[in-house]
């Protein structure tokens, strides 16, 4: 940053002259009018520790005094602190972002108004002295950056807030796009595979002798038939109607009703999660149903979908044989970085010989 503000301030000396000539102006007066009101705190203090005189009413504006000058006194620091940064946004061109309202930055904003003060007493010479205009801005610009600007955990939970803001907008843009592609594909090319099929199967029934012409057509009504099947679960992959229409309970039941082997489903959220989160959990389901079915060698499985606040806890238990791992690459991988794409987490517990237990939880605010 140093260097940046060194070539900024380096073709000449007349911008760092105003800039100080400025600061020589601003930071007397606020120096003044700080020192007034720590003047008047300080008076009605010690009035108070004192014992004032002259009734009840003067006693009650004396503690009014000091109980109200230090909020005004920190607004007055924070508002100098406005302008100083506006003197070098102008006439420097150096930008310094604003602090938050915390002790800690009203005391290093006024720690630099105090810098500020000191570096004005000498700036009625730098009409004669450029390179002296040059190096004393560049020190006052390091300086401001430290003690006007966010600390450097402001500055990295403001990034933080940022990176999860543009998360966000890229889940909520490929859960879209998800979406549209859902319904791309099931106003056209499910639909047409459909016309195909039932044309198919008409030209099927019409054709009642064997012979080579309808065992083309049987074998292409089949064919027709498997593809709009595995259209139609690639649909509901991508992301299934129902769980925007109905929500989390209709689609796991959806699941579990399509298992082969017994799955019992209890589904209570209240009221909804945001969509990427609830299909996040619905295809944690999905994904953990189908291992399941594929390598767990379960006769049954059970489904627990529960809110907590502002957690979402989904629970997946079968009483398979257990063994499962999230190796690189596998499925169960995979949920868990769809778990921690939006800060949640996903848990498996699956000794050798079962049962074995899949846990995400995920936030629902």
């Amino acid at each position: 940053m140093n260097s940046w503000i060194h070539a900024k301030a380096q073709p000449g000396a007349g911008r760092p002259v105003r800039h100080l000539l400025v600061g020589a102006l601003l930071s007397p007066l606020a120096a003044g009018l700080l020192a007034t009101l720590l003047i008047l705190w300080g008076t009605a203090l010690f009035s108070l520790l004192t014992g004032p005189g002259g009734g009840w009413g003067l006693i009650v504006l004396y503690l009014v005094t000091v109980l109200a000058l230090p909020l005004v006194i920190a607004w007055f620091v924070h508002e100098i602190g406005v302008l100083q940064r506006s003197r070098f946004r102008h006439l420097l061109g150096v930008d310094i972002a604003e602090p938050s309202w915390t002790l800690r930055s009203t005391a290093r904003q006024s720690a630099y108004h105090m810098w500020a003060l000191a570096v004005a007493l000498p700036a009625a010479v730098l009409f004669v002295a450029p390179p002296a205009a040059r190096w004393l801005a560049r020190r006052d610009s390091a300086v401001a950056e430290d003690m006007l600007g966010p600390t450097r955990i402001e500055v990295l939970n403001r990034r933080l807030e940022s990176l999860r803001s543009s998360r966000a907008e890229v889940l909520l843009a490929a859960d879209e796009e998800r979406r549209r592609i859902e319904r791309d594909l099931h106003d056209g090319a499910q639909q047409r595979l459909m016309s195909l099929a039932l044309n198919l199967g008409m030209a099927r029934e019409a054709i009642t002798e064997p012979s080579p012409a309808r065992e083309a057509i049987v074998a292409a009504h089949e064919e027709a038939m498997l593809a709009l099947t595995e259209l139609r679960h690639f649909v509901r992959g991508l992301h299934p109607a129902v769980l925007e229409d109905r929500g989390l309970d209709a689609a796991i039941s959806g699941i579990a009703a399509r298992s082969p082997i017994p799955v019992e489903v209890s589904v209570d959220i209240g009221r909804r999660c945001p969509g990427s989160i609830e299909a996040i959990a619905y295809f944690i389901v999905s994904e953990a149903l189908t291992n399941v079915t594929k390598h767990a060698s379960a006769t049954q499985a059970s489904v627990d979908v529960r809110r907590h606040g502002g957690r979402l806890a989904v629970t997946v238990r079968d009483d398979g044989r257990g063994g499962a791992t999230t190796r690189p690459g596998g499925g169960l991988a995979g949920l868990a970085q769809r778990a921690a794409a939006v800060d949640g987490e996903l848990n498996l517990d699956s000794p050798a010989g079962g049962p074995t237990t899949v846990e995400a939880v995920l936030p629902c605010v």
